[in-house]
């Protein structure tokens, strides 16, 4: 039996002129002729390191021990860059940018000569971009996540993320000095590595592990650990044993495969954000999945994780305590355990052995850190395509509730009169922010857990029902309803919500209500008129034209699918 000729080859292999020129620039750097001969697969190492996305400013480093593991199983690694989106720093949102990001990567990926390819991922949106874009071209892959950083330590406490939020509130009301902010800052950041709690970093690092892409404890080895590294090395002697084993994305990622990360998800409380990766990866691979599928799976699964934002400990301790593997073994009743993985084991012989050594961190189906957890995803005519909530991060006497809205037709009126002394606001009033949705900020930002009004923060209020088309960083908490679909830039219900409007909320129920009459409904439609964007060119123009809703991903409607890994023309 004939030995199955590289991709590669395609390229490296040809004679005459084009072979000559697509060998002989890449022999500049010092490359020698034999690996060209189409022995050695050619690994292509997507890195989206960058100054400006500090969760990944390790990259070079670990792309070091990826490399050697390369070069060890018999592969010719060759590292290419791709576009890097720092949750903290890009404006107005990353979200912005995911779908770019992806189609970087979809073409990087198919343009170039590589056999296979390792992602490596950190930073939220760095995760699904570059699987959305592998998935649609569907070579052998596998991703490397950039690990979480070290608990930080503030006065005497453990913090992370979830308490930048705390530490706002604080501020606002004088409890916390300016000197004692900054002091915080470094105090939190001390080491490489994205967001210590179960943020929407670690959720997509899980979610990979539980897709099958990713080697098992991917998920939770922090970024500062040496055995970050190992798990690189390891990485690169896998992808090249893939490449021979033709074990592609296809093959991996399978209606089960997604079942399984969406119950994973719900086990360790993970963010919302999810549904909308998960959902657009989904459709790259051809997988069909809808808000149904995460709340019907999401319901048979307790949280299991005791992990901030949901728990009150960190993804390092969770490595610790055992990993995504310990937590897997608790719910794999559930699971589908014959999904294969990239390792060339099914989820069930990944599993088998996990121990989980610290009963703390991690809970069982028979006595769960809570009760309930996942995301709920809610229908009414507030939402006719769907809502979403996240009830282990909510206050449980919030899931059933009434009350007047307070409306905010956009983020800059919020910021203008969110702490007014003049406010008509209460404890039981239904914050509302419009305009925030993938086509009204544009790129639907994490804005969606609104920050209360001061005059409520006075009266030792921590929570309230707060309800946008926006989303909310996973590290967010609170009684917090996003993703309304649709959005209220292009007419939905959400826009016609004013101001001492009765909202009713019943999570147990999974709806969300307007109490108003159809007739009123109507009348308010007729009067709608659609937001004004002021974005004619570029980029964003293309988004505005062509972004899906949230109920659907947020992902392009051309990008849906894929155009595999074949280039019929040369460039020669």
């Amino acid at each position: 039996m004939s030995k199955k000729k590289l991709r590669s080859q395609e390229w490296y292999g040809r004679t005459g002129k084009d072979g000559f020129i697509y060998r002989s620039w890449m022999k500049n750097q010092g490359l020698p002729h034999h690996l060209f001969e189409g022995e050695k697969p050619v690994i292509g190492i997507c890195n989206t390191w960058s100054e400006f996305t500090p969760c990944n400013a390790h990259f070079r480093e670990l792309a070091e021990s990826l490399k050697q593991g390369i070069w060890e199983a018999g592969g010719f690694p060759l590292e290419f860059p791709v576009m890097s989106l720092g949750e903290c720093s890009i404006k107005p949102t990353a979200m912005l940018f995911r779908n770019l990001a992806s189609m970087d990567v979809e073409e990087s990926i198919r343009a170039n000569p590589m056999d296979g390819v390792v992602l490596m991922c950190g930073c939220d949106k760095t995760t699904p971009s570059l699987v959305m874009g592998a998935a649609s071209v569907d070579l052998p892959t596998l991703v490397i996540s950039g690990g979480p950083m070290l608990v930080g330590r503030f006065k005497g406490k453990k913090i992370g993320t979830s308490d930048v939020w705390r530490f706002a509130e604080d501020y606002k009301l004088g409890k916390l000095s300016q000197e004692e902010f900054i002091e915080a800052e470094a105090a939190m950041s001390r080491s490489r590595g994205h967001c210590a709690p179960m943020g929407t970093a670690s959720t997509m690092a899980a979610m990979v592990e539980a897709l099958g892409l990713a080697l098992p404890d991917n998920a939770t080895i922090p970024a500062a650990d040496s055995r970050r590294k190992v798990l690189a090395h390891m990485a690169g002697i896998r992808i090249v044993e893939m490449v021979k084993e033709d074990l592609k994305m296809s093959k991996v990622l399978t209606r089960k495969a997604f079942e399984n990360s969406i119950m994973v998800n719900a086990a360790i409380g993970g963010s919302t954000n999810f549904i909308l990766h998960l959902t657009a990866i989904a459709k790259r691979i051809g997988v069909d999945i809808d808000l149904t599928d995460f709340d019907h799976f999401s319901s048979k699964i307790p949280l299991i994780a005791n992990v901030q934002p949901s728990g009150e400990h960190w993804v390092e301790d969770l490595f610790y305590a055992g990993g995504m593997p310990a937590v897997m073994k608790e719910i794999e009743s559930h699971l589908h355990r014959d999904c294969i993985t990239v390792n060339g084991r099914t989820i069930g012989e990944n599993i088998a052995s996990a121990e989980c050594y610290d009963r703390d961190l991690i809970g069982t189906l028979t006595n769960p850190i809570k009760p309930e957890s996942g995301i709920a995803v809610l229908k009414g005519n507030l939402c006719p395509n769907g809502a979403v909530i996240k009830p282990s991060a909510a206050s449980p006497h919030l899931l059933v509730h009434k009350g007047k809205a307070l409306v905010f037709e956009n983020i800059d009126e919020y910021k203008a009169r969110i702490d007014s002394p003049d406010l008509e606001v209460d404890e039981n009033t239904v914050l509302v922010m419009k305009n925030v949705g993938p086509k009204g900020y544009p790129g639907m930002p994490e804005v969606g857990n609104m920050g209360l009004p001061a005059k409520i923060l006075e009266k030792g209020v921590k929570d309230m029902v707060r309800i946008s088309d926006g989303r909310m960083s996973g590290t967010g908490y609170g009684t917090v309803v996003l993703h309304v679909s649709p959005e209220s830039a292009i007419g939905g219900p959400l826009a016609l919500v004013q101001t001492g409007d009765w909202i009713e909320l019943n999570v147990p129920a999974r709806s969300l209500n307007l109490l108003i009459s159809e007739e009123e409904f109507e009348n308010r439609r007729k009067n709608f008129q659609p937001t004004q964007l002021p974005y004619e060119r570029g980029y964003v123009n293309l988004f505005l034209d062509k972004v899906n809703q949230a109920h659907d991903g947020v992902d392009f409607d051309f990008l849906q699918g894929s155009s595999g890994s074949e280039v019929k023309r040369d460039s020669h």
